[in-house]
């Protein structure tokens, strides 16, 4: 399983919004400035993060984006799932039908707790601990981020 870039710049996005957003919405425009994103790319990653009840919208002259929900109960894990579905690194896992050899595989129980131990480190780290990390970067001068997608 490969984490998509649709969830890596799901997860900027949110990240600009909990470090610069304050009490108040961020614009698409202020987003995509900051994070070198297009304004449509945006957009287009907003809508299964606003499905997922991870960001609202704002219309009107001071609209734009914010987090629905505090960025300590967010997790990458909730993040990845909201763009890319539920984490599967085997397909059997996902489709237990794909393969003829469902539950008579050892590999398939190696799979499955490798998955889960995924899952699982995906779940521990919050929305907050990120933009922590990048409070953090900005305080010894690097105030932007450097992303490599």
């Amino acid at each position: 399983m490969k984490i998509t870039a649709k969830s890596r710049y799901a997860l900027r996005i949110l990240l600009d919004i909990a470090v610069h957003g304050g009490n108040g919405p961020r614009s698409i425009r202020e987003i995509a400035t900051s994070q070198s994103i297009s304004e449509k790319f945006i957009s287009r990653i907003a809508v299964p993060l606003r499905r997922a009840g991870l960001l609202a919208t704002e219309r009107g002259a001071s609209g734009g984006l914010r987090l629905a929900l505090f960025p300590e109960k967010i997790t990458l894990l909730d993040i990845v799932e909201a763009t890319d579905g539920p984490v599967s690194i085997v397909q059997c896992l996902s489709r237990p039908g794909a393969c003829g050899k469902h539950g008579r595989c050892a590999a398939e129980n190696a799979w499955r707790k490798t998955n889960d131990a995924l899952v699982s480190a995906l779940g521990a780290v919050s929305l907050e601990d990120v933009a922590n990390d990048q409070r953090r970067l900005a305080d010894v001068g690097t105030a932007e981020p450097d992303y490599c997608i």
